[in-house]
This record gives C-alpha cells, sequence and structure tokens, in this order.
C-alpha cells in the first residue's frame, strides 16, 4: 500500500501516518528527514542539496525527487510506504508522479485531511508539554485531550505535571507562512492535492480520501482505517 498524504500543520497528519504505519506495515516517510539523513551520511545528492540549503534557497526538484525515490527503494518500503511533505505544489505533483510512474511503482491512495485553517493554528498554538513526559497529550483547544484546570491554572491532563508550550508553537508569524503554502489552491500544497483529483477524475488508479480532521485521533483514524479497508 503505497499512500501520499496531505493535511495542513496542526491537523494531526503525524499521528494518523504513525497509525498507518502501525497497523499496516508500512514505512512512514517525511520528506525532511530524507533531506537530514541524506546531508548527515555526506550521499551525492545530500552535498548537492546542502549547498542550496546553505545558500538559503530552496532545493531543485531534480535533488529532491531522486533522494525520495531513492528512499522509497529502501528494504523497508517493501511492504509499502506512506509519502508526508511531498509534494508542495502543483509542479513537484506532475514531477513525483511521472517519477512513480517511470520507477513502476504504484500509488494507491492520496489521503487529503481536511481541517480549517484557524482550528489548524489553535491546534498549534494549543499545545502543551507535559514536564514528566512528553507522551502524555495536552491541547487548550481540543476538548478531547485539554489540560486539567489547577490554581487558575493548567496541568496535564494524565499526571498533574507542570506543562509548557515550545516556542515556536507561539510563532503565529511562522505558523502563517507555513498554512500561506499548504492552503494556496493556486500554486500551493492545496494545488498539488487538487492535480490528483483530476487525475482521478480522468481514470488515474490512485484513489482519492478525504477525511474530516475536526474529530478526535481516535475517531478520525476510525474512518481512515475504514475507508482503506
Amino acid at each position: 500500500m503505497n499512500i501520499l498524504f496531505f493535511g495542513p500543520n496542526g491537523s494531526g497528519k503525524g499521528t494518523q501516518g504513525a497509525i498507518l504505519q502501525k497497523k499496516y506495515d508500512i514505512s512512514h516517510i517525511e520528506s525532511g528527514v530524507i533531506f537530514r539523513d541524506n546531508i548527515k551520511k555526506g550521499s551525492a545528492l545530500g552535498k548537492k542539496a546542502k549547498e542550496f540549503i546553505d545558500r538559503g534557497e530552496l532545493v531543485p526538484d531534480n535533488i529532491t525527487i531522486p533522494m525520495i525515490l531513492d528512499r522509497l527503494k529502501e528494504d523497508d518500503c517493501k511492504k509499502g510506504w506512506l509519502l508526508d511533505g511531498f509534494p508542495r505544489n502543483p509542479e513537484q505533483g506532475e514531477a513525483i508522479k511521472k517519477a512513480l510512474d517511470e520507477a513502476g511503482m504504484k500509488l494507491d491512495y492520496v489521503i487529503e485531511l481536511l481541517l480549517d485553517r484557524e482550528i489548524a493554528k489553535n491546534r498549534i498554538m494549543g499545545r502543551r508539554l507535559c514536564a514528566n513526559d512528553n507522551n502524555h497529550p495536552n491541547n487548550i483547544f481540543i476538548d478531547a485531550i485539554k489540560p486539567a484546570e489547577k490554581d487558575g491554572g493548567f496541568v496535564c491532563r494524565v499526571c498533574g505535571g507542570s506543562l509548557t508550550a515550545r516556542s515556536d508553537d507561539q510563532d503565529e508569524a511562522a505558523i502563517g507562512k507555513r498554512h500561506d503554502i499548504y492552503y494556496d489552491k493556486l500554486k500551493g500544497t492545496l494545488a498539488s492535492v487538487e492535480y490528483f483529483k483530476k487525475l482521478s477524475k480522468q481514470g488515474y488508479a490512485a484513489k482519492i480520501i478525504e477525511l474530516d480532521g475536526k474529530p478526535g485521533v481516535k475517531e478520525v483514524s476510525e474512518v481512515l482505517v475504514g475507508k482503506l479497508g
């Protein structure tokens, strides 16, 4: 089972990806990790990518896509993969589709996790980290995992520990920039989603799954697994 997974920052895409990875024994591949691994290993593509990154420039698709294909050909992807974080625009969508076709790799599903931009922003800014265990989920904007109230403030809903917020989760300008890219229906990530939807209507094999991201993690995963079969 090979999947492209789309969703804005704050939609729970990473959490759902981890659930699918475990249930279907497929590899969850994040595009950012591919860059870091290639640069760390000093691969030929990694060295080329680093030159662009060091200059503050975007890494061109003719470097990025071969990196991704190399990763998808590794042994742990033989049972399937879920690609997260790429493509980010329609040109990249066309390029990755062409590259997959040429490599003989079938794309089975394109999943889009739908979430209103304001809700996505609030979910990011509402995340809180427990001092005792970062795996204790707390978010002041999600009722199902809202922290407990104590002495006029919040404490961990699981263990009562103190809570803090990551500085990057509170950077509204940075969140806005990432969401500007994702929610752009003409040149951004949503435009690449639309590219695959049009292909599907024209008979392309990959099935499109649109998923409401507003419910809780369990509810979303149950619907998603039901659609995947």
